[in-house]
């Protein structure tokens, strides 16, 4: 693999950023990862990097060789960092739990697949041009008659999510891909203090016009300035594809080919900018890692 990303968070006129990201990668598979902690319950920091803990966790210990089924992985990994969540909630008694949004890509094979969970979203851009983005699990942005309790006719406000990580109900997420990567391709995951302030066609043209480098501060910055004093927290980490060439190597590039099997490069340590959630220990590590074997084994046996 061979790509350039880019990654920046900026905590907006919030009194603390609650937004979490970062991305890891081995020989073989990279994961990028994007999680905004919800305004209105607790501890929205400690649930969005808990949400990254559980993940990395889960990438590190399956892709030692390379992962067998990634919607199975995508899949459990969302289950895990939900049950994690609301296993923390427990334990310190809270009346209501952290809760958090969450976008995950992950690449393997020349290909990209992802999970969402509420509206931190993800885009992908070809020659300049929307391939795709994920739909917000917003009472706005889905139609209504596809969603439980929605009346006809009623309107909703943007920010109102139905579906999160922490809440007591099951979350609802969407799995897509894979897709092939072709030369060029721009993967662009954010949190809503982004796209809340810019339109896509705003963000599909900076992308389009700029490498990653250039394009993520640049729409990070007109974010904040659009929104001004009261902005939210802005979160974005993109990256484009590039092929492997051994005698070419574009500046800030990583390439995994040199890589040797089982060795594992992560940021995580470094994706938390204001209030670090605690790290989980060696108990609670393990106690995932069986619960996220376990959950890929009864989703791949399902889907068989």
């Amino acid at each position: 693999m061979k790509f350039s990303v880019f990654q920046v968070s900026r905590k907006g006129g919030r009194a603390t950023n609650q937004d979490r990201m970062g991305y890891c990668y081995t020989r073989d598979a990279g994961l990028f990862l994007l999680a905004d902690g919800l305004g209105g319950h607790p501890e929205g920091d400690v649930a969005s990097q808990m949400a990254l803990q559980v993940m990395t966790v889960m990438f590190h210990t399956q892709s030692k060789t390379r992962i067998s089924d990634v919607g199975a992985f995508l899949s459990a990994s969302v289950q895990a960092a939900n049950r994690q969540i609301l296993r923390y909630a427990a334990e310190k008694s809270m009346i209501d739990s952290p809760r958090t949004t969450l976008v995950a890509a992950l690449i393997q094979d020349g290909c990209i697949s992802w999970v969402h969970c509420g509206d931190s979203r993800l885009y992908h851009v070809r020659a300049g041009e929307l391939l795709t983005r994920t739909r917000d699990h917003s009472y706005l942005e889905q139609r209504q008659g596809e969603l439980p309790f929605a009346k006809k006719g009623e309107k909703f406000n943007r920010n109102v999510l139905f579906t999160c990580l922490g809440s007591p109900t099951a979350p609802v997420f969407d799995l897509a891909g894979p897709i092939a990567l072709e030369e060029g391709d721009k993967i662009l995951l954010c949190s809503d203090g982004l796209w809340g302030s810019l339109n896509d066609v705003d963000i599909v043209r900076e992308l389009g016009q700029h490498p990653v480098s250039v394009a993520v501060p640049s729409l990070v910055d007109k974010a904040l300035k659009k929104a001004g004093d009261g902005s939210d927290n802005v979160t974005v980490i993109a990256l484009e594809w590039e092929m492997p060439n051994v005698f070419e190597s574009s500046r800030g590039s990583i390439s995994t080919e040199s890589i040797e099997e089982g060795v594992f490069a992560s940021t995580m340590h470094a994706s938390g900018l204001d209030v670090l959630a605690p790290d989980m220990d060696d108990a609670e590590i393990e106690r995932s890692i069986a619960e996220i074997n376990a959950a890929i084994r009864r989703t791949s046996a399902k889907n068989k």
